[in-house]
């Protein structure tokens, strides 16, 4: 995957990784749980924008490039791969 969204998706992922450092040191020091988990959830939303961004690139592109070439069975796989993960994120 290489899409004129990736250079904003890897500083978005860079910024959450040092989050998470930052709770890590939270939790090393023993800070109030209610400020730890504050950033948890920062954290949290700040992985489904990933996601969502993620997502709107791979119906933007693949699906697409699916759809256009005409190949029966690539639009297949790709609705295929779309369901299965819709499935695994409602466990």
């Amino acid at each position: 995957m290489k899409h004129e969204n990736t250079p904003k998706l890897l500083a978005r992922l860079g910024r959450i990784e040092g989050q998470v450092r930052g709770i890590t040191r939270m939790v090393e020091e023993g800070r109030y749980c209610i400020d730890v988990l504050t950033q948890l959830q920062a954290v949290r939303a700040a992985l489904v924008k990933v996601e969502s961004e993620m997502l709107k690139d791979h119906l933007g592109h693949c699906i697409e490039n699916a759809i256009v070439s005409g190949n029966a069975n690539e639009q297949r796989k790709k609705a295929a791969e779309l369901i299965a993960l819709m499935e695994r994120g409602a466990r």
